[in-house]
């Protein structure tokens, strides 16, 4: 659980980079061997590309530090619990496991709207737990929303 605490850190700072550039604040952090091979914040805005999540903008970092599109054994640390496409990423990178700080209860496929990553029929399970730092990545949301009203 300290690790886990200690990368989500890593997270809620690049999520505070996204909410300075405008964006939802939500970071992402890639760990193999208690290195980070990938980060990434939310630029969908910016990037004009609606794809452009914390977690695709890690696993596209991953990607590449490592020249493999799998991503076995590696742990992603996210402020936000994975949508749908994310969940799918992930899938398909093979992620290991998933720490999210906090739920979504609009979009999440974690468990929240859908439970994508229990899904018997698809070939690759993630273990997945959240609740790491919940509270601090809450708050950044709040304000966040809270200042844009």
């Amino acid at each position: 659980m300290h690790n886990d605490e200690y990368w989500m850190e890593r997270a809620i700072d690049l999520a505070k980079q996204a909410g300075q550039q405008g964006e939802v604040p939500v970071g992402a952090v890639i760990v193999r061997n208690n290195e980070i091979i990938g980060e990434g914040y939310n630029q969908p805005i910016l990037s004009h590309d609606p794809t452009a999540h914390a977690e695709i903008q890690a696993l596209r970092a991953a990607s590449q530090q490592v020249q493999n599109y799998r991503l076995p054994a590696a742990t992603l640390y996210v402020t936000l619990e994975p949508c749908l496409m994310c969940a799918g990423a992930i899938i398909h990178a093979r992620i290991k496991r998933v720490v999210f700080a906090s739920k979504e209860p609009k979009t999440g496929a974690s468990g929240s709207c859908f439970d994508i990553f229990n899904t018997q029929q698809l070939n690759h399970f993630v273990h997945c737990e959240h609740g790491v730092l919940a509270e601090k990545s809450s708050e950044l949301l709040q304000e966040f929303f809270r200042s844009r009203r």
